[in-house]
């Protein structure tokens, strides 16, 4: 399509936008006043505990928490006052054991089902009076009160992980459930989704794109547990709902100045290390940490050689919260993290001398206030400050074009929750507000006109900045009727940028459990309203791109509209094993994928008229059985697209074959079939053994009248022997892992432990990408040896 013809459809949208953004920012202005900022989105709650002895007086006491299914074990000492109060568990079962030393033991199965805190009293008898009642751990491998699948990630599974590549250590785990998988530069992608991961960092949203070519990593240093959703969203979670992972860091500090340190390194010249402190004493409790890596293999290289691909990053965090009262507490954050990289070349542009600089960077604040109104009412009011830049230098010997860009946006994000716990309701309502400036700039030369279509401009400036507005309110409740739960919610969303929506979003879930059987039956259903991905988003939307070739396509990117469906069972056998097996399907109305300007490597999001996901996942763990525990999982899922293309900037052959109504292609992260597995054993007290391996099908490859002599001459024999042309798929992957740890030392909280890992024993070619449709080429590491060294005080 000629791009005068878009070009006026688009100028008649944005000065639509000018005309309603007074009116948003009115709004905005209301919502501020009338609702006072507030605590983002976790569903964890917290556990009051009160120990006494026979004669009633307090009693100085061990306390442990512990929940198969969430993969948590906490040991708290309780002090004098007999007291104490455990923040950030997760909704689910726990088993709660208390010990003194002259008392008997008392174990008891503990349900966190609301934010509001949950109150246990506990008396110890005498050692000589045996009245203690044996609780398995089977009772907490199954949740009967769960309506929808749920994946936890805590405990030996965060502590014993090391990331080939740095700054992956949150990433890699999410990888290995069923459902997601890894494209290019560690981008996941949730059930077929593109770039819709929500991470939730201690009740603070993050919506952006957080693969580690678009933002500096998270901090895996003080992270406890996370929770991983990819269906049955409570009515609270919105704007990307992709996946939703819920990361709560390290809570409940023990009294007194304690810490640790990590130093580690490995294969590709790679250099980790991180240290963090904590002091707490009565009411107040404080933490800083801070960790930094250096790499020669930060991004997913185009081609074996591993061209400028260097990296390192440098990161700070500190933490503040005061008990006020048994009522009142609060908690400050901050972190700023900084990650600079290299763009790993092709040939062509290693030879020419490329060179281009990337620098990542991000500064949070979090300020968060909770009071608890009464015993089953809790009000949490928190704000937050994100800062976030992008750069990239090019120098003069880029080919085939040298590109610059420097782009970011400042966030602010204000939330008020009510939650409450009445007779067989766990209730929750809310209110969010995101106002986020965004600015970006970019200009190109093209140093190599053969690469580009006739017509192309050969320079190019652009520079803007917009506000970005979604305020958005929910309702949800979890009404239980004994073995049968409900959950139930409603959310409204509004979205202001570049286009202006509104959605009002139902969820409902249920679920039955059996328990003679062990066996909990779960179906749900979200109505799904997703914004379009943040990144270079004003840069696709310009006018200004309409004289870049003779035939541009540019339409305003829509929001995304979905009904996800999913049904599923949770099982346990012999009180060791689970069986977790769902089936789903997602149907998209504005299917929202990715495309790349020429050939800057500059990614923006376009989307399709139609999207349609469906597959089935399986998984049986084994928490723990002896001295064993693992995993295995399967995942088959097939992804289809449908045109025409609803938003987004096509230029030449794609603007003018990108309204055909009839297209069907498949999705980038169409991989049929999907098998993990991992097996740890405790060999000694001290020493444990690991092995997995991961398969992969393999991903869909733009094969289309490529010239295989050209292909040979760009990547080699050895890449091109991993895709298949004639299927139009990149050929089946395989990665063989191994893995060691000892404890030198342990007493009481201080330790010394070492670990060693090794990925792809096999040093198989594992093409990740291959020119698909959208993403480019990209190669999974060779093989690699990591090793860590940790001590504890």
């Amino acid at each position: 399509m000629p791009a005068p013809v878009v070009s006026k459809t688009n100028r008649s949208l944005l000065m639509s936008a000018v005309k309603r953004i007074r009116s948003q920012s009115i709004f905005l202005l209301v919502c501020l006043i009338t609702t006072m900022p507030a605590r983002g989105q976790l569903a964890h709650g917290e556990l009051r505990i009160e120990v006494r002895d026979p004669q009633g007086s307090a009693l100085a006491a061990t306390a442990e928490i512990a929940s198969d299914i969430n993969q948590l074990h906490r040991t708290i000492q309780l002090g004098s006052d007999g007291r104490y109060a455990a923040h950030g568990l997760p909704f689910g079962t726990y088993r709660l054991t208390i010990s003194a030393p002259g008392f008997s033991r008392s174990t008891k199965i503990m349900e966190i089902r609301s934010e509001a805190p949950v109150q246990v009293s506990v008396t110890l008898s005498l050692a000589a009076v045996t009245t203690e009642v044996e609780v398995s751990d089977s009772a907490t491998i199954v949740d009967p009160y769960r309506t929808g699948m749920q994946y936890a990630i805590a405990g030996r599974t965060l502590s014993e992980n090391i990331a080939a590549q740095p700054g992956r250590n949150i990433s890699d785990l999410i990888d290995e459930l069923p459902g997601w998988l890894y494209e290019a530069n560690g981008v996941l992608h949730p059930r077929g989704s593109e770039y819709d991961v929500q991470y939730v960092v201690d009740g603070v949203p993050i919506t952006q794109n957080r693969s580690p070519a678009f933002a500096p990593p998270l901090d895996a240093t003080e992270v406890e547990s996370m929770q991983v959703r990819t269906a049955n969203y409570p009515a609270e979670y919105g704007r990307k709902l992709g996946g939703v992972v819920e990361v709560s860091t390290a809570k409940d500090a023990p009294a007194g100045l304690h810490g640790n340190f990590d130093a580690g390194g490995g294969s590709f010249s790679t250099t980790t290390g991180s240290a963090a402190v904590s002091y707490a004493q009565k009411r107040n409790s404080f933490s800083i940490s801070a960790d930094a890596f250096l790499t020669d293999r930060y991004l997913d290289p185009p081609v074996l050689h591993n061209f400028t691909n260097r990296g390192d990053s440098v990161g700070f965090s500190a933490f503040y919260t005061r008990d006020f009262s048994d009522h009142d507490r609060l908690h400050l954050a901050v972190t700023h993290t900084v990650a600079r990289f290299l763009v790993p070349n092709y040939l062509i542009q290693e030879n020419a001398g490329q060179r281009q600089d990337i620098t990542n960077s991000g500064t949070d604040g979090e300020l968060y206030f909770q009071h608890a109104i009464s015993s089953n009412l809790l009000l949490s009011i928190s704000c937050s400050v994100r800062d976030e830049a992008a750069e990239l230098k090019p120098n003069a010997l880029s080919t085939p074009v040298i590109v610059s860009q420097d782009r970011g946006y400042r966030e602010g994000y204000g939330r008020v929750d009510l939650a409450g716990h009445h007779g067989r309701h766990d209730w929750k309502v809310g209110v969010d507000t995101i106002l986020d400036p965004v600015r970006e700039k970019l200009q190109y030369a093209i140093t190599d006109r053969g690469q580009f279509d006739p017509g192309t401009q050969q320079q190019f400036q652009f520079s803007d900045r917009r506000w970005d507005v979604e305020p958005s309110a929910y309702l949800q409740d979890h009404i239980n009727f004994g073995n049968w739960n409900l959950d139930a919610g409603l959310r409204f969303d509004h979205y202001a940028f570049l286009v202006h929506d509104s959605a009002w979003s139902p969820r409902v879930g249920g679920s039955r459990y059996i328990a003679p059987l062990k066996l909990s039956v779960h179906v749900s259903y979200d109505r799904i309203f997703q914004t379009p991905a943040l990144e270079n988003l004003l840069l696709a939307s310009s006018p200004h791109l309409d004289s870049l070739q003779p035939f541009v396509l540019r339409l305003p990117v829509p929001a995304a509209h979905a009904n996800y469906y999913e049904a599923g069972v949770t099982k346990a056998f012999f009180g060791t094993l689970r069986l977790d097996a769902n089936i789903f399907r997602r149907d998209f109305k504005n299917y929202s994928d990715d495309d790349v300007l020429l050939d800057t490597g500059i990614s923006f999001p376009i989307s399709f008229a139609r999207g349609r996901i469906a597959g089935e996942e399986l998984r049986l763990e084994v928490p723990h059985w002896g001295r064993f525990s693992g995993y295995v999982s399967y995942a088959n899922q097939s992804g289809i697209g449908r045109g025409p293309v609803t938003g987004g900037l096509l230029l030449g052959a794609e603007a003018m074959s990108g309204l055909t109504p009839t297209r069907k292609f498949a999705v980038s992260q169409d991989q049929r079939n999907t098998a993990r597995a991992r097996v740890r054993f405790q060999a000694l007290r001290q020493v444990w053994l690991a092995a997995g391996g991961e398969y992969g099908s393999g991903l869909p490859a733009e094969s289309e009248g490529v010239d295989v002599n050209l292909l040979l001459a760009q990547y080699g024999a050895a890449i091109l022997d991993r895709v298949n042309l004639d299927r139009g798929r990149v050929r089946p992957n395989f990665s063989l892992d191994a893995a060691a740890g000892v404890d030198l030392y342990h007493y009481e909280l201080r330790s010394a432990s070492f670990q060693i890992q090794s990925a792809n024993l096999t040093n198989r070619v594992n093409v990740i990408n291959f020119a698909s449709l959208f993403s480019g080429t990209a190669i999974a590491p060779p093989r690699s040896v990591s090793a860590r060294l940790r001590l504890t005080f």
